[in-house]
């Protein structure tokens, strides 16, 4: 299988970003800007899967904006968390979420 290329903007004075950050996704460090969400630095990277069903069909963003729960992924180790709707951070540990995973 292709990896996935990098779909983000390039940069120039019309476009205004945070400060630069890392954070690892599925175990690959990775960058991106304060004030993006979880969902545009996967988007970005070119992961458009964000989550599995328990049947193990693919999700993805679709709505976009918190209400349909179908880009679930596992931030920290708590899964569950939407990622429309959960800004990055330096430092974070994002994972595909694979299934219904439950709190311990």
């Amino acid at each position: 299988m292709d990896q996935p290329s990098p779909m983000r903007l390039p940069s120039d004075e019309n476009i205004s970003r945070g400060p630069r950050i890392t954070f690892k996704i599925n175990g690959t460090l990775k960058s991106g800007y304060l004030g993006e969400s979880i969902a545009t630095v996967l988007l970005a990277e070119g992961i458009v899967i964000m989550r599995t069903t328990t049947q193990g069909q693919s999700r993805g963003v679709f709505c976009g904006m918190g209400v349909c729960f179908d880009c679930l992924v596992v931030v920290d180790g708590i899964p569950n968390t939407r990622a429309c709707m959960t800004w990055i951070k330096d430092g974070m540990d994002i994972q595909i979420q694979n299934g219904l995973t439950s709190l311990k």
